[in-house]
């Protein structure tokens, strides 16, 4: 009788398939059992080609090859999982084997990981797809007592082929042309490019912006405070004369209530989360770059089995969904949820009718705990802040609206309007479980009882200046945020309808800004995130085309319409085809030029040109300017070891013995020296400074046990 292979996206994922069914004949790159043979990728095993492998004549960066138009995208077997390859491949086409069932991730990429494979080995044989959206024992079972047919998945397929081919043809044609135009390692890609706009754009916006003062004018009323308010309901005034005017006029007036309105207003619990979502919360609330919550959610998803499949682009779930909720909230009774849960649980509440929605789901439904017993000692700090976020909003859903109710009243003093505004708690209802951890709100006052024609007399009157402030800048959770909804970006109002679902997907943006950080365009101080030098003149070298956000996001549109079976893939890589050839002409026919600003004195040991000083997002390197040379080196990273002095985080230059504490306010100590003084305190010995330190230089460098130790030493000292 003939095994049916089952190909897995990553080990770990495939061992727990292949213990679910039986498998336990554990061979080189993959496993057996009685009916079935359970292999896996390493990520993606398989490629598109290089340009070299259409020609010679690519194998130089030349201007005169370009563009670069493949009659046909072959594919490449990556040379680093060679050997893994080969045990797929031979499974594959091994007689043994009669079908083939695709086990990697349920989605896009997942699906193109799998085909590749199986259409580089030239396999025909039967498929059939695992889909499912946590990694439970319960899921897989139930995935493999309903699995779909392979060609259900087709047009996914032609969707995820579509996109890589569209990156290739936009990216490395326009990367090669910029390189040899301006002779400096500069690329651009159909995301990457309109998102560096976006944070280019909001540069420009600051350097432009132009503080206007204002002033504002507060009364004391004894028991609230009032504000005055201009005709047009505006607070601010911006003629100084007349704000004190204003200011000395209150002071004698009699204030009489005009006005009173009254309105009970109701909250509905938060939407469940999505991945954007959570990102963004990962990175207001902790600090978390997109990438990290990703592999957090990973982590939570593939190996603890706790959570449901995070690249989701929806917030809602499905009727199949709800019968399923009961276990899960059993499952989640843990730590300081287990009360909330067990009253849901014994209350028998069910989830809001606004979470369920079969049409607003289409490959994933929201992210929600699994049935999955949690075990909090098994997860670290990280894991448990991600878990507890989703936790949190699952929970919500089951209990009602806020209730509360808003209070307005107006009030003249003399020929001046004043206003009040006040907010009464009246139903806590999800809020008893959730503090909504978004911006600060503004907190509203509690007024007293009031009535129409009452009088007051001013108690103090507060005349208050300020300035008009710039556009903030991004941070990675507002970056998200305009990647998520770039039409608040188009100035074309007529324009807007069209934009479509965004620049990249929930999978992608992550790896998006993260590119963005590895290429030197964008830099981080504090939270929010700069253009460099370089990333401003590459906004002015690309055709003004790839800057956009409508087109991308157009593009988008269509995989979407493709994965459907909507349009067509030909048409589509069609059209990218002229797009791509287009950009090339452009840069080629451009007078602009590139200027290194930061340009060392220290040469490169291998070529002998002069290297760039640039900041990566762990901290400064030297990276040569020659692009086939391609050499770099740390010379110095971000610590989370506070100054002494200013408490601010220090940075770390040299190498081993020599390695320096550095500090913008002046102060400078061996790192061994330093660390000597802290001998003494809890969590702060040698081994583990060493092993901190070493983690940071390797790219690691998150927050820890030891950060805070050591950080709460330092403040010590300090006092």
């Amino acid at each position: 009788m003939a095994k049916t292979l089952v190909l897995a996206e990553k080990p770990s994922v495939a061992k727990e398939i292949a213990r679910v069914l039986g498998c336990k004949g554990g061979q080189s790159g993959y496993i057996s059992g009685g009916a079935y043979i359970v292999t896996w990728a390493l990520g993606h095993l398989v490629t598109l080609a290089e340009p070299e492998h259409y020609g010679e004549q690519y194998k130089s960066w030349r201007m005169d090859t370009l563009p670069m138009l493949p009659e046909k995208m072959a594919l490449k077997v990556i040379p680093e999982t060679t050997k893994q390859y080969k045990t797929v491949r031979s499974l594959l086409m091994s007689a043994e084997v009669g079908s083939i069932i695709i086990a990697t991730d349920a989605g896009r990429e997942g699906e193109l990981v799998a085909r590749w494979i199986i259409k580089k080995a030239g396999c025909k044989k039967p498929i059939r797809r695992l889909w499912i959206s946590s990694q439970t024992d319960k899921a897989i079972k139930e995935g493999f007592a309903s699995l779909r047919d392979g060609r259900e998945y087709e047009n996914l397929y032609h969707s995820a082929e579509a996109r890589a081919e569209a990156d290739w043809l936009v990216g490395l044609n326009v990367t090669r042309a910029l390189t040899c135009k301006f002779s400096a390692q500069l690329s651009a890609g159909r995301v990457q490019t309109p998102t560096l706009a976006l944070i280019a754009r909001r540069e420009e916006e600051i350097r432009k912006f132009v503080p206007k003062e204002y002033y504002t004018v507060n009364a004391d009323l004894g028991g609230f405070f009032v504000t005055y308010r201009d005709g047009a309901n505006q607070s601010a005034i911006y003629d100084e004369a007349q704000a004190k005017m204003i200011a000395d006029r209150a002071k004698s007036a009699s204030f009489q209530i005009t006005d009173i309105q009254s309105s009970d207003k109701r909250t509905p619990p938060p939407m469940l989360y999505d991945l954007t979502e959570l990102q963004r919360d990962g990175n207001k609330l902790y600090g978390f770059s997109p990438k990290e919550t990703l592999s957090i959610m990973q982590r939570l998803y593939e190996h603890h089995k706790i959570l449901t499949y995070p690249r989701t682009d929806s917030r809602y779930l499905t009727d199949d969904i709800v019968p399923t909720l009961r276990e899960r909230l059993i499952a989640c009774s843990v730590g300081e949820f287990a009360k909330i849960a067990g009253e849901l649980i014994r209350s028998r509440k069910s989830i809001a009718k606004a979470c369920i929605n079969n049409a607003k789901v289409s490959d994933h439904h929201a992210i929600i705990p699994t049935e999955e017993p949690v075990r909090l000692s098994e997860l670290n700090n990280e894991e448990k802040k991600i878990y507890f976020l989703v936790l949190r909003r699952f929970l919500t859903c089951f209990y009602p609206d806020s209730v509360y109710r808003q209070i307005k009243i107006r009030l003249k003093a003399g020929p001046d309007l004043f206003t009040a505004a006040g907010k009464e708690v009246l139903e806590k209802g999800w809020r008893a479980v959730y503090e909504l951890e978004e911006e600060t709100e503004e907190v509203e006052q509690t007024l007293p009882s009031l009535q129409k024609g009452q009088k007051f007399r001013c108690v103090n009157v507060q005349l208050k200046a300020g300035k008009t402030s710039p556009p903030s800048r991004y941070t990675e959770a507002s970056l998200l945020s305009a990647m998520e909804n770039p039409s608040k970006y188009i100035a074309d109002k007529t324009m807007k309808e069209y934009i479509g679902g965004g620049l990249g997907t929930p999978a992608t943006r992550a790896d998006i800004i993260d590119k963005l950080f590895s290429s030197f365009y964008i830099e981080k101080k504090g939270k929010s995130i700069h253009p460099t030098s370089k990333g401003r003149q590459l906004i002015e070298l690309v055709p003004e085309e790839l800057r956009e956000p409508l087109l991308t996001a157009k593009w988008e549109q269509e995989l979407e319409g493709i994965s459907k079976g909507k349009a067509k893939k030909e048409a589509f890589i069609a059209e990218i085809r002229g797009y791509s050839s287009a950009l090339v002409n452009q840069v080629k026919n451009s007078t602009a030029k590139y200027m290194h600003d930061n340009v060392t004195r220290t040469p490169c040991p291998d070529c002998g040109k002069m290297m760039l000083e640039v900041s990566g997002k762990k901290g400064k390197m030297l990276v040569c300017q020659d692009r086939e040379c391609g050499y770099r080196r740390n010379i110095s990273f971000n610590s989370r070891v506070r100054c002494p002095n200013c408490h601010k985080f220090m940075e770390v230059f040299g190498e081993k013995e020599a390695r320096t504490y550095v500090c913008p306010c002046g102060f400078r100590e061996k790192v061994d020296r330093f660390h000597e003084k802290l001998d003494s305190q809890p969590g702060a010995n040698k081994s583990d400074v060493k092993k901190y330190l070493d983690n940071q230089q390797k790219g690691g460098g998150g927050f820890n046990a030891l950060a805070a130790a050591l950080a709460k030493a330092q403040d010590k000292q300090g006092r």
